[in-house]
C-alpha cells in the first residue's frame, strides 16, 4: 500500500482502525481521501488479519463534516453524475464487506460525511454526535447514497423531513430512530464500545457472520430475492468446517474454535 496523505492506520486484536485525519479541515472528504477510503477497504476483503473496522475522524470536533466544498465548484451537470457515482461506488464497497465495519462519530457527521457513517454496518455515537444532509442548502442533494440509506435506517416520513429541512439530528435522535446503535459518553468510550462489539463478532464463525452482510443487504436490493439469498447462504454454511466445529462444540459444551473455513 502506497502512503496515505488522509487516513491513519492502527490494527490491535486483528480490529482496525481507520481515523480520516484532516482535522484542520473538520476531515472533510476531498477527493484524495476517498481514493485512499477506497484502496483500504480493497485490501480489508481478502486481508486474514483483519476481523472488523472501526472507522473515525481525527479530534473531537467532526467524524466528517461533509465533502470539501471546494471541490464542487468544478461541478455542472455534464461531470456530477460521474462524481456521484464513483463516490457511491466506494460507499458499496464498504457496505457490502463482508467484515463488520463500525463507524465511531464524534461531533459533525455531516453530507457525505453522514453518508460515510450510513455505508457503515453500525454507528456509535457520543453526546456531542449531530448527524445531517444538509445539501439543500447549497441547491443539490445528497449524491453518495444518503437518500436511499437515510430512508431505509430512519424510514421514510423521517427522511424526508431531514433531507429537505436540513435540519440536524442529534445523538439521542440517532439513537431512538435507529440511525445510531448506541451513545457513548465520549470517545474514548465509543471506541472502547465499538471494539466490544467487534471482538465479540470476531469469536463467531466468520463465514457465517459475512453471509449475515450479505443476507440483510439483499433485503435493499430491488433485483435480488433476500429469502432465496438467505437460503443460499445457510446452505453454504452448512458446508463448512465450522458449522461442524459448531455443532460438536455445542454438543460437547465447550467453547467452539472457528477457524474461517
Amino acid at each position: 500500500m502506497v502512503d496515505l496523505e488522509n487516513l491513519l492506520l492502527s490494527t490491535e486484536d486483528n480490529i482496525l482502525t481507520i481515523t480520516i485525519n484532516r482535522e484542520s479541515k473538520l476531515n472533510a472528504l476531498n477527493m484524495g481521501t476517498l481514493a485512499e477510503l477506497k484502496e483500504v477497504f480493497d485490501s480489508v476483503y481478502d486481508n486474514k488479519e483483519i476481523s472488523g473496522v472501526i472507522l473515525t475522524g481525527a479530534g473531537e470536533k467532526a467524524f466528517v463534516a461533509g465533502a470539501d466544498i471546494s471541490e464542487f465548484s468544478q461541478l455542472n451537470e455534464m461531470n456530477a453524475r460521474k462524481f456521484a457515482e464513483e463516490g457511491q461506488e466506494i460507499f458499496e464497497l464498504i457496505e457490502n464487506c463482508h467484515k463488520p465495519i463500525i463507524a465511531v462519530v464524534s461531533g459533525f457527521a455531516l453530507g457525505g460525511g453522514c453518508e460515510l457513517a450510513m455505508a457503515c454496518h453500525m454507528r456509535i455515537a457520543t453526546k456531542t454526535a449531530k448527524f445531517g444532509q444538509p445539501e439543500v442548502n447549497l441547491g443539490i442533494l445528497p449524491g453518495y447514497g444518503g437518500t436511499q440509506r437515510l430512508t431505509q435506517l430512519i424510514g421514510k416520513a423521517r427522511a424526508f423531513e431531514y433531507l429537505m429541512t436540513a435540519d440536524l439530528l442529534s445523538a439521542e435522535q440517532a439513537n431512538q430512530y435507529g440511525l445510531a446503535n448506541h451513545v457513548a459518553e465520549d470517545k474514548e468510550a465509543a471506541l472502547a464500545k465499538a471494539k466490544e462489539i467487534l471482538s465479540k463478532i470476531g469469536s463467531k464463525a466468520p463465514i457465517a457472520t459475512g453471509l449475515v452482510i450479505e443476507c440483510v443487504n439483499s433485503l435493499y436490493k430491488n433485483d435480488v430475492d433476500g429469502y432465496q439469498t438467505e437460503a443460499n447462504a445457510f446452505a453454504r454454511c452448512c458446508g463448512t468446517h465450522d458449522f461442524k466445529e459448531g455443532a460438536a462444540a455445542f454438543l460437547e459444551k465447550r467453547k467452539a474454535a472457528f477457524t474461517g473455513s
